[in-house]
């Protein structure tokens, strides 16, 4: 993942943005103690320091050790590598979290709130919400982060990561050219047809890419 940076913003291959106008506040808080006894505790915003401690908190609950996390975004980096608290708001206030589950690369990323530290709680709370499916002995958190796998960063052709590798095509192919590429490895890689979960994830991935970069969406 070395690729990958906290700061600034590296957005992950295939994800959509929110355009910056739909983004909205967040129903994110915490409750403080108010100043007079019985009265109504306060809500108050989530600091960076209070959603990077959760946020580890929930990775290592899915046995993700800390040195296989980068948090990435456009909130410049204390000494220690974290993000500051308290500087202000970004114009682009996305985040991704970048880490290994079992070896395997995973991303997640959100950038729907307009707060930086309200998209790290989202995808805390995510994590805790695919963590839970596990409860019931349905699948495993592996198979819930199955669709999460991290591509290498665009034109790496020494990992496959661009999309025209991962689809098996040219990269000056025609769009029905990787359209049939897509298709064939799809048929190939499906998880029906015994395929493996994390490069079925990958392929559709990439497919994302292809039709980015030809406009069809």
């Amino acid at each position: 993942m070395n690729q990958q940076t906290s700061f600034p913003l590296s957005w992950p291959q295939a994800w959509p943005r929110t355009v910056a106008h739909r983004r909205k506040g967040a129903p994110f808080f915490r409750r403080a103690r108010a100043a007079t006894p019985g009265a109504w505790r306060l809500k108050t915003k989530l600091s960076m320091a209070d959603v990077v401690a959760d946020l580890y908190r929930e990775l290592r609950l899915i046995d993700v050790g800390d040195y296989n996390v980068v948090i990435s975004s456009n909130v410049e980096l204390r000494a220690d590598g974290q993000p500051y608290s308290g500087r202000k708001p970004p114009e682009d206030c996305g985040a991704a979290v970048y880490f290994k589950l079992k070896g395997k690369p995973c991303v997640l990323a959100c950038d729907k709130w307009n707060r930086v530290e309200d998209n790290l709680s989202a995808i805390a709370r995510h994590i805790e919400a695919l963590r839970g499916q596990e409860r019931w002995g349905v699948g495993s958190v592996e198979q819930a982060f199955a669709g999460y796998t991290a591509l290498p960063a665009p034109g790496d052709s020494t990992h496959g990561g661009a999309w025209w590798n991962i689809l098996g095509c040219a990269h000056d192919a025609p769009f029905e050219v990787a359209k049939a590429a897509y298709l064939a490895k799809a048929r190939e890689l499906h998880p029906d047809n015994g395929g493996d979960h994390n490069k079925m994830a990958a392929l559709n991935a990439a497919w994302d890419m292809c039709r980015q970069n030809f406009g069809v969406m």
